[in-house]
Parts: C-alpha cells; structure tokens; sequence
C-alpha cells in the first residue's frame, strides 16, 4: 500500500512538473510571484559596441526617485550606460561624440503600460520620438504590429496578444473567447507560445475564469493584469492579478454593493453601459469609506500595479457635451489616484495610445500632467513612467534607470520638468539601445 502510494505520488509531482514552463518559484514577501524578466517581441538594433557617447552638463533624473544631479556626465558605450553621475565625478573618454546637454535634462527612456495601436501603424515611430521607449499592448494580436514595425524605429514591444474575454465580447476583432478555467489556461498556453510577455482578463469573464487565467499566465512565467470592472477589484487582487487597468475597474468595490451590483448586471447586458455608467458610479464613491481604505491597502500591501489612464476617461467642465455627472466622476477618479499613491500603490503610466485632450502622440505626456494633477509629485510621476513601469514589465534589471550596466534608452528634453513639468514636452533627443533616434518625416 505505502509502495502505491510513492509511485502514485511521484507520478503526480512528475506531471505536476511536466505542466508547468519555468521552474517553481516561492512568492516574494509581498505575496506576488517571482516571475523571470520579460522580453520585447522585436530585435532592437545594436551601436557599433566601440563607439562612445558622452552627454556632458545635462541634469541627470536617473529614474530612480533621489535627487536630480546638476552639470552631469552619462557615458554609453555601444548599447550600454557605462557611467553617470556628477562632472567631477565622471571622465569623458577620449574619442567619445559629446553632446552639449547645457539647458537640458537627461532622463530613462519612458515606458508605457497601457497602450493602443488602434488602427493607426504609424503611432508606435511618433510616440518613440517623443521619448517613449517601451510599451506594452495589453489586448490586440501581436501581428497587428507588423506593419507598423515595417515603417522604421518602433519602441520596445512587450505585446500580451488578445485580450481574453467572454461570449459577446466588448471587442471581438481582439479579443479570445474563453468559457471555462480549461479553455482560459488553453488560450494562455497558446499565447504565450506566440511571444506574449503578459496576459490580459477582460471584464466580461466570471471571477473564476480570471483566477484560472492568474494561475495559468504565472505558471508560464508571465504577468497577468484586468480590465475589471464587472468584477471586484479586491477579489481579483486576492487571487494574485499583478497590474490592474484603468482606475475605473476599482469602481464596483468601492460602493455599497446593491449599486455595484445595478451596475455589474447594466455592464453584463450591454457591453456599452460602462461608458456613461462609469462616471454615475464615480460621481458617487466616498473616498472616506473604510471600504476605499481597505481597497488601497489591499493593493499597497499586495504590491499590485496600478495603471490609472486618467487620460482617457478626461472630462471637464466646458468641454463640448461633458454632463455634470462626467465631471465630477472625473474628478473622483482624479482624487483616487492621489490617495491610492499617498496610500501607497504602485502607480504606473499608461497612455492609451490616445486620449481626448491630447494631440496625436502627445498621450503619455498628457497622462503624466494628470498624475501631477491628481497629487503625484513630479518626481514621482518620472519614476512611475520609468523604473516603477521597468519594475511591473519585470525589466528593471536593464531598464528603467540611467545606472552603469543598464541598456541605454534615455531622453533628453529642454529645461527641468521637476521645476517646471511641461518640459517633459519638449522633447530634443531619444537614444534607443545605444543609438540616437532619427527623427520621422511628419506627424
């Protein structure tokens, strides 16, 4: 009988062992997976290795929250950061090609976690002009990209492939139906075999499909976030979701729940019920309830990253048809993400890859004006966009920070956007894995 029981348990653990891609990890103290660093879906070029680079007399925001340094020197050799810090400090090489940064401020690469190729190929080559040099796509098909990588120098691409949603999905040209925990682990399976980094749940799947999608994405190695919003965000926290999409899927755990429920059941009817039914659940959350106190420390204590887009959602008094109910919703939304960071949630920046209020590639830099607004402080905008983002995308190890031994993405804008934030606009040079950015004919 015991003899039974060994072969039977052995054959258990074997097959245990056989399903999963990456080895058993222990969780880290904050309870989320250990999980190994994600990689981009496209081959970015490589410098010349020999070749140096010297950005001289710049201020140096290096990413990583602590004081700007004034009059620096940042060193790239080939695709590699190999020094940055105080001129004092830190040698130009001889032979390097000097770039005068006087005026300037020399920042990481940006990173957005929340971004939309729509139907517009050209958009991934404009928003890397504009500093950003990572993204994630969190709900198309990765040979949507194509095209657009065919047009010239694109960011990084961690692509997470369809969104996974349920029958009468909100977006059925990018989205994977799943019914059941079997088929969401079989579509995660297969998406991850195609190069996704990351997996998305969508709103229309039941709590327990979003569990089987966490448990199937961390078991192939990869994150998995939610646009929740039918579902309660506390529970999805509970079960393990790493990144949260949208400040609008925390809104059904943060009213009483007969109302939360009204608006479950109108978003389950009809996939368009959100749109207005969003801000009418906004305009009425208290942000002085217990429950919104719990919800905040749950997701500080769990360390879920948080992707606001504001920028999508923004609705103002005087803007052409807003209803008063749109703009006070707004402006809870507002106040939520300054007390969730106060609170302290991982914050992270995701532009959409379009909003409202924003001009065609302007996004990113209109959802960190709104994170400013909402009571983020400068600094802790840049690092949210930078290291915090390099952090959810599990690529803080080469990027995210302007560190000796990291990949040298960097942006360098005019002036100093702690002092005065509207530089993060005037963007002059991008540097992407070692080697300046040509500028795209146009916009």
């Amino acid at each position: 009988m015991i003899s039974w029981l060994r072969v039977g348990l052995s054959a258990m653990l074997a097959g245990l062992c056989a399903c999963a891609s990456t080895p058993v990890q222990w969780p880290s103290p904050d309870g989320q997976p250990k999980l190994p660093p994600a990689r981009e879906i496209n081959p970015v070029a490589r410098p010349d290795a020999a070749h140096v680079t010297a950005i001289v007399g710049a201020t140096l925001i290096d990413g990583r929250g602590g004081p700007p340094v004034r009059d620096a020197i940042v060193v790239v050799r080939g695709e590699r950061i190999v020094a940055a810090g105080a001129r004092g400090d830190t040698a130009v090489p001889a032979g390097a090609e000097v770039v005068r940064g006087a005026g300037l401020s020399v920042l990481p690469g940006l990173i957005d976690a929340h971004f939309h190729l729509g139907d517009d190929d050209g958009l991934p080559g404009l928003v890397l002009q504009r500093g950003v040099t990572s993204l994630r796509e969190p709900g198309h098909w990765i040979e949507a990209y194509d095209a657009a990588r065919r047009l010239g120098p694109v960011p990084r691409l961690f692509l997470m492939g369809p969104l996974l949603d349920g029958p009468a999905p909100a977006y059925p040209e990018s989205a994977m139906i799943v019914r059941d925990a079997a088929e969401a682990r079989w579509a995660v399976d297969r998406l991850v075999e195609r190069g996704a980094s990351g997996i998305k749940a969508y709103f229309r799947l039941p709590l327990g499909t979003v569990e089987a999608v966490i448990q199937a994405a961390h078991a192939r190695g990869v994150v998995a976030t939610a646009h929740l919003e039918a579902v309660d965000a506390a529970a999805a926290i509970r079960a393990g979701i790493d990144g949260i999409e949208h400040i609008t899927s925390l809104g059904t755990a943060l009213v009483p729940p007969r109302e939360a429920e009204r608006y479950r059941q109108a978003v389950i009817a009809d996939n368009t019920a959100r749109f207005q039914g969003r801000y009418q659940l906004f305009r009425g959350i208290s942000l002085e309830a217990p429950r919104t106190a719990q919800l905040l420390g749950l997701l500080a204590l769990r360390g879920t990253f948080l992707a606001p887009t504001l920028a999508v959602f923004e609705r103002r008094a005087g803007d052409e048809g807003a209803t008063e109910a749109e703009v006070r919703g707004f402006e809870n939304m507002m106040r939520l993400v300054g007390k969730a960071r106060r609170a302290g949630v991982r914050v992270v920046v995701g532009s959409h890859g379009a909003a409202p209020g924003a001009e065609r590639g302007w996004a990113y830099q209109r959802e960190m004006e709104l994170l400013v607004e909402s009571g983020l402080s400068p600094m802790e905008t840049l690092v949210a966009g930078t290291l915090e983002n390099a952090r959810f995308f599990r690529i803080d190890d080469r990027l995210g920070s302007v560190e000796p031994g990291k990949l040298a993405d960097l942006v360098l804008v005019e002036g100093d956007p702690l002092a005065e934030f509207g530089a993060m606009r005037r963007v002059k040079q991008v540097m992407l894995n070692g080697r300046w950015v040509t500028a795209l004919q146009g916009d």
